[in-house]
């Protein structure tokens, strides 16, 4: 990308210049890596696999990861993918309507995002819960003694639990209604009946799982069919032919969905957003979560899968979220450029800013404005899409030459070979109209809002030209306007950082995005959301100043790493700078194929032991895999599997290999061959106990034994 990019600057000063400002690349990380955002920004943080648990609430969705942290994304207007410090140790997770919740294995729980009517307020003690569900805007809690415990809205009486409240083992939230599973097979509901929802059909006996929709209630009976009951408007309460065999339920809002024996998905009831129609191949399902309109599984292997309805991206995960070079963020929705010159968009897309055109390749630069995006191609050209009620997206001609690009509210602006720079779309506020002399520029940035509209211009020479709304005094360029090597614009401020490392805002300061912290040196970048500022230093740390509603000034942790920027209305994103990790794994005496077994590696970096990861690892079937990491090399790395003992490969140099061969035998989970996994092996025999199956044959044997046998007295790391 530098070299297709470079041929266009006529200057060393602007080689230089375009490194820093839009590659941002740093010298101690590769020039690829993964997408971080925060704030009201709509993406998974990670890849799709090395999950244990999903669950779908209204407008988001979350994924229990096999590390114990928790990934959200979707709707996050009232903080409901925000997830709490630390991000460790959750056993199970639930969604609600918009807020969320998670059970640690402390037995205590953590709820986030709305609570306007208490359904955060986690009555005391906070200790000894064993399950956990969200509903609209109350939730429930299961206790280690059996008993139920229920807090947020009761207007329909879904928080008062009925005597006796003992002996409980599953319980579920719908809209307005609560659902108990007893340990005698019974079912118990309360809360809102209008649509029968709370009326249990007889015999009320013989249930083994139980789950609750907006006003319809799914249980579970030992047999492997299923009764529902109450509201069936949609046909979600009409269980298809064979009502047999199956091993899991789960109730959306207006739609049902089940799994198999077999590991197949049957879904029924209202499918007007596809959210019934199960994609191919229908297999190897082990759990599954669903809610308004979209349905999420989880495959075997880890995977999670998501159809149904998209709206605020509840199931938009954009595939797997490596190998980007650049980003950038409108007010809904954000864009990626990968390495391979494609671009990924997410978010909302309701004039089509995310859809992006064919041939998506041979792009060098995006730009996201509020509601249009923009990219660079490498022969000069600039593609728009989206929003164009301003013409924003009417590229003039001739559309050649460009080299560098930028989005404003309404308006976009390009930066041409020769120095010129061409703006198109609103020009209500005069920010389309370049001053004269239009030369010697080599970079531009275009801001405003709804309000008003300014653009900012970068000449050769390191001064600054601004034009267009100056109501805050954001086209006001602060003395001395000199040795600028970057520049930004937001809704109503403007950004310039200097070659010495310093950044420099001037215009509206309402919520402090003028005021840049101590100390301001180090940086080589800087974007301008709306109302707040993101500066990127040399040594890979990021600071965020201004406006804070959505939390977009609440940088990722741990804050190191980061090659790349951006910023918009209410949300900030960012890049981490990968390094590929390789090697082979050996799972002595297994004899099942790898991609069955799951393991988890701990990266921590040796020159910053504090700095640390914990990563899905799946090697391939000959034992080969590759990892991820943000972490600055040499690492020591460890890695454990399910009754395996965990092993340790020190100090790996970049491009070292990373080989490990796991002793097998640890039944219990306590890191040792001992006495105690003879005596769970005992307790499991002949049963198919995936920790006591040392071998993966399928069925806990003697060959289990003959293992424990010849590894006996070994100790992991």
């Amino acid at each position: 990308m530098i070299s297709s990019r470079t041929k266009h600057l006529s200057t060393l000063w602007g080689c230089l210049l375009w490194l820093v400002t839009l590659s941002c690349s740093l010298p101690l990380f590769a020039q690829s890596g993964t997408v971080e955002a925060w704030g009201r920004s709509h993406i998974l943080p990670g890849d799709l696999s090395g999950f244990s648990a999903v669950a779908a609430g209204y407008r988001h969705s979350a994924g229990l990861k096999l590390d114990g942290s928790v990934a959200c994304w979707g709707d996050n207007s009232q903080g409901q993918c925000e997830l709490p410090a630390p991000n460790q140790d959750f056993i199970a997770i639930s969604a609600g309507g918009l807020h969320s919740m998670g059970l640690k294995k402390d037995g205590s729980i953590q709820c986030w995002g709305s609570n306007t009517n208490g359904q955060c307020d986690i009555p005391a003690p906070n200790s000894e819960f064993i399950a956990v569900s969200a509903g609209y805007d109350h939730s429930i809690a299961l206790k280690s003694d059996g008993s139920v415990v229920c807090w947020g809205d009761n207007t329909f009486g879904q928080c008062q639990v009925p005597a006796p409240n003992t002996d409980f083992v599953a319980v579920d939230t719908g809209y307005y209604h609560s659902i108990g599973l007893r340990r005698d097979g019974s079912v118990v509901c309360w809360g809102n009946n209008g649509q029968g929802q709370c009326e249990v059909p007889v015999a009320n006996s013989g249930f083994i799982a139980v789950s609750a929709g907006y006003f319809h209630t799914i249980g579970l009976k030992s047999n492997g069919s299923i009764v529902c009951w109450g509201m069936n408007q949609a046909n979600q309460c009409t269980v298809p032919d064979p009502n047999t065999d199956f091993v899991s339920v789960e109730a959306g809002a207006v739609h049902s969905v089940a799994i198999k024996r077999d590991g197949s998905f049957v879904s029924w009831g209202w499918n007007e957003y596809g959210q019934c129609d199960t994609p191919a191949p229908n297999q190897q399902f082990v759990s599954v979560s669903a809610n308004h309109g979209q349905t999420i599984g989880l495959k075997r292997n880890g995977q999670v899968v998501c159809w149904g309805s998209n709206d605020y991206a509840a199931c938009n995960i954009p595939g797997i979220n490596a190998e980007f070079t650049a980003v950038s963020t409108g007010d809904e929705h954000a864009m990626g450029l990968r390495s391979d010159g494609s671009v990924v968009c997410w978010g909302n897309n309701d004039s089509n800013q995310c859809s992006v055109p064919t041939p998506n390749q041979n792009f060098t630069a995006v730009k996201a404005g509020s509601h249009h995006s923009v990219g660079l191609k490498t022969s000069g050209s600039v593609v728009c899409w989206g929003a164009n009620d301003t013409h924003q997206c009417d590229v003039p001609t001739p559309n050649e030459g460009y080299v560098a690009i930028s989005a404003g509210y309404a308006h976009t602006a390009g930066v041409k070979s020769d120095g010129s720079i061409v703006c198109w779309g609103d020009n209500a506020s005069g920010q389309c109209s370049v001053p004269e002399p239009n030369s010697d520029f080599d970079a531009v940035a275009a801001g405003g809002s709804s309000a008003g509209a300014h653009t900012v211009g970068l000449k050769r020479n390191g001064t600054i030209v601004c034009w267009g709304i100056n109501s805050s005094g954001q086209c006001n360029v602060p003395e001395p306007n000199a040795d600028f090597v970057a520049v930004a614009a937001g809704a109503w401020h403007s950004a310039g950082l200097k070659s010495d490392g310093k950044i420099v805002c001037w215009g509206s300061n309402v919520y402090g995005q003028c005021d840049v912290p101590i100390p301001n040196t180090g940086f080589v970048a800087v974007q301008a959301g709306n109302f707040h500022t993101i500066g990127l230093k040399r040594d890979g740390s990021m600071v965020c100043w201004g406006d804070n509603t959505a939390k977009q000034c609440v940088i990722s942790s741990p804050n190191l790493g980061f090659i790349a920027i951006g910023a918009g209305h209410y949300s900030s994103i960012a890049i981490r700078g990968t390094r590929n990790i390789s090697g082979q794994v050996q799972l002595g005496g297994f004899l099942a194929p790898l991609p069955s077994q799951r393991l988890t590696a701990w990266i921590a970096s040796v020159s910053d032991p504090t700095a640390t990861q914990c990563l899905s690892l799946l090697p391939d079937a000959s034992g080969s895999y590759t990892l991820s990491s943000y972490l600055q090399p040499p690492y020591d790395i460890r890695v454990s599997s399910p009754h395996f003992l965990m092993a340790k490969a020190a100090g790996v140099a970049a491009g070292q290999n990373a080989n490990f061969a796991l002793t097998n035998g640890d039944a219990d989970g306590d890191n040792q061959v001992n006495l105690f996994d003879f005596v769970v092996l005992d307790s499991k025999f002949g049963s198919a106990d995936p920790m006591a199956d040392l071998d993966g044959s399928g069925q806990v044997n003697l060959f289990d034994y003959v293992i424990i046998d010849q590894h006996f007295g070994a100790q992991g790391e």
